[in-house]
């Protein structure tokens, strides 16, 4: 056993001894025990992808000449497991990551940000696989791990199922529930599929850890229950598939409407064509960690997608100078942006620039939009928005860029039809859609007029 320079909990598996920062539940130990095909139906925050890297790290480590693949559709979440992966290599096994360079390609060993390589041939890899599932056509692994599975595209399994055929391999599905459709859900509830299945709610998972962690999950999951509907509490957090659930975005819907590549470079030197651009902005909320600005053109009636830009980690300070920039590239026509939490202060801001005061636009989908004598008020619910948008789709009348990252925004979207009558529409990863459906707003503030605020 190789003991790091902290302090770490030690667990015994199968009389192997491993360093952890934490100690594995019951079910964790299940997990990292069964072999074959598996699927993790579990809540969020309860350690489902730290004991599939955990598993990961210990199959490469202790078998030879083996391959794993991590897929996302994005490559950041892929990324996430594959460093966790390897801080368990490094903490249990460090002599074994590879370094130098292979003989035979020439080929940097050494632990990237998208494999890493050990001693015994054996690696593990990330692939980012978009909507097609094109990034891993060919390959061929010993095991596959889809991160999120239930997020994934359909398109993308006839990708993925070949890569098992000749070696005999595993895959190891992960993910909060979805609705009732799709591999994931095949995988769960059909015995004929092969997966040995495992189940488990935050809430019990909450219950059986110790103290202080029991206490500050329950009291955690106590203000999601009392902020989410019913059912939204029932998917994420008790793990549950829901037939009142349905994707606000068909996966063929967004297939037709991402047809866009980004241009090229743009900046002060190279400047853009001349055109009607409208910016939509959803500023990261209290303790959230991204703020995103969709840029569009209108041309000719169609809203054409020129720019996604995801800023991770932003002072409101920066934020307001990103507006700024991107305006002095585009000259936009109008600026939307949500005027809650954080985004009244970059709201307020911009009222005062010169620059932007007679172009911004507030836009608050959980209530109303105001101009700035408060003289005009209507009320725009967040299903406007949304509905506005999907409908624009349907027509035609919006392409979006070909980007992953907007593909899992637009399918994490779903429709609520509880069952007293009520509709409500929300997502776990909204961020990017939230601010296309502020920019596309264009299309309705033209007609409606009542929303601007002008100094």
């Amino acid at each position: 056993m190789v003991r790091g320079r902290k302090k770490k909990v030690e667990i015994e598996i199968e009389s192997k001894g491993m360093t952890l920062d934490f100690t594995l539940d019951e079910w964790q130990k299940e997990i990292l025990e069964a072999t074959g095909n598996i699927c993790l139906c579990i809540g969020r925050q309860s350690g489902k992808s730290e004991i599939i890297a955990i598993k990961t790290a210990e199959y490469i480590c202790n078998n030879p000449k083996k391959k794993v693949l991590i897929i996302s559709i994005t490559e950041d979440q892929a990324q996430r497991m594959l460093q966790k992966i390897i801080m368990h290599i490094y903490r249990n096994y460090p002599k074994m990551i590879a370094g130098g360079r292979d003989k035979t390609t020439n080929k940097l060993l050494k632990p990237t940000q998208h494999e890493i390589n050990l001693t015994n041939k054996s690696q593990a890899i990330t692939r980012a696989v978009g909507q097609y599932g094109l990034g891993v056509l060919g390959m061929t692994v010993d095991v596959v791990v889809p991160d999120e599975a239930a997020y994934l595209p359909e398109a993308i399994w006839t990708a993925i199922t070949p890569m098992l055929l000749t070696t005999g391999g595993s895959m190891w599905l992960l993910s909060t529930p979805n609705m009732h459709q799709g591999y994931f859900y095949d995988a769960y509830t059909k015995p004929e599929m092969g997966f040995k299945t495992f189940y488990h709610t935050s809430e019990e998972v909450a219950e059986k850890r110790p103290e202080p962690q029991r206490s500050i999950m329950l009291q955690h999951l106590e203000r999601e229950k009392a902020r989410m509907t019913e059912l939204e509490y029932a998917q994420q957090y008790k793990a549950q598939f829901l037939e009142e659930l349905n994707q606000l975005f068909p996966d063929e819907l967004i297939k037709q409407s991402q047809s866009l590549q980004r241009c090229n470079s743009i900046s002060i030197s190279n400047p853009i064509p001349e055109g009607t651009y409208y910016l939509g902005v959803d500023v990261a909320r209290m303790g959230g960690d991204e703020t995103t600005f969709e840029v569009f053109e209108q041309k000719d009636g169609i809203y054409l997608q020129r720019e996604n830009i995801i800023n991770k980690y932003t002072y409101t300070t920066q934020t307001i100078d990103k507006i700024l920039e991107l305006d002095r590239l585009y000259h936009f026509r109008k600026i939307y942006i949500d005027d809650g939490g954080l985004g009244a202060a970059v709201l307020d801001q911009l009222l005062d620039e010169d620059q932007t005061k007679r172009k911004v636009v507030a836009i608050n989908n959980s209530s109303k939009a105001l101009d700035h004598d408060e003289n005009r008020k209507r009320k725009i619910l967040k299903e406007d928005l949304y509905l506005n948008l999907k409908r624009m789709l349907e027509r035609g009348k919006v392409k979006l860029l070909n980007d992953p990252e907007i593909l899992i925004s637009l399918k994490s979207v779903v429709l609520e039809n509880s069952k007293t009558g009520e509709v409500r529409i929300y997502g776990r990863y909204t961020h990017i859609v939230e601010g296309i459906i502020r920019a596309i707003w264009a299309d309705r503030d033209k007609h409606l007029n009542i929303y601007c605020y002008t100094l």
